[in-house]
């Protein structure tokens, strides 16, 4: 299933063990069953359909969630090889702590809250009739070091847009691994029709817009005074990718 696909659904129980997989990012066959209090026979009639549907995959009793953001991606820099992958719910723990390290000096205020969701969700994917959330990550030794996070609303009026962030841990930074990120989450956005992604940053940030526009970011606006900052009140600046 594509990220950009709305899910549909024939019967309220399929939709019922699909949101049930959804929340949960993956889930035992057997408790999907119980939690969502269908009988044997529902239940199997619900799975098949999404299954056939290729909404959720079942790995040996494993129920996850089908949503296919393209390939795995090698590459090697300076003596650093590292890989660049769709992220799936393995890589919640360290995909949280590398945003938090990349945000903890408080002006990444967004990335901030992109962790505190997938904290709250307990999970890394989602992909429902309301909001799509696409991860790619960089890994060295399966290990997260990175991260290209696009937020995809599922509004029709809005469908043609995403928020995007983007980070890399400080020690593997100068390498060229978060213009590899960057670069991946853009291709994917215009392999599936988007027309312009958003980030926004404290105008303190300086590195960051200077690394944005590098890679053909631009200022579409600025709101005063938006955040707080070690108790010093912060521009914030509204920046944008737009495809041609």
């Amino acid at each position: 299933m594509d990220a950009v696909e709305r899910p549909t659904f024939e019967t309220s129980a399929a939709m019922e063990v699909y949101q049930y997989v959804e929340r949960h990012g993956t889930a035992a066959r057997h408790r999907v069953r119980e939690m969502v209090d269908l009988s044997p026979e529902a239940f199997e009639k619900a799975l098949t359909h999404l299954l056939s549907k290729g909404y959720i995959e079942d790995d040996g009793g494993t129920l996850t969630l089908a949503l296919d953001v393209g390939s795995v991606e090698q590459h090697t820099t300076n003596g650093l090889t590292y890989t660049i992958r769709p992220a799936h719910n393995d890589d919640f723990e360290g995909l949280v702590q590398t945003i938090r390290n990349v945000s903890s000096d408080g002006t990444y205020v967004v990335a901030e809250s992109v962790a505190e969701q997938l904290l709250y969700e307990d999970a890394v994917t989602r992909h429902n009739t309301v909001e799509s959330r696409v991860f790619f990550v960089a890994t060295v030794d399966g290990e997260v070091i990175g991260w290209c996070h696009l937020d995809i609303p599922q509004l029709d009026k809005l469908r043609e847009t995403a928020q995007l962030t983007v980070g890399v841990r400080e020690e593997q930074r100068g390498q060229g691994i978060g213009s590899q990120l960057i670069e991946r989450g853009l291709d994917w956005a215009k392999a599936n029709g988007y027309r312009k992604l958003y980030n926004s940053v404290p105008a303190i940030t300086e590195n960051a817009m200077v690394f944005l526009e590098n890679h053909g970011w631009h200022t579409e606006g600025i709101r005063r005074n938006h955040y707080t900052v070690d108790g010093e009140q912060v521009d914030e600046v509204m920046m944008a990718y737009t495809f041609d």
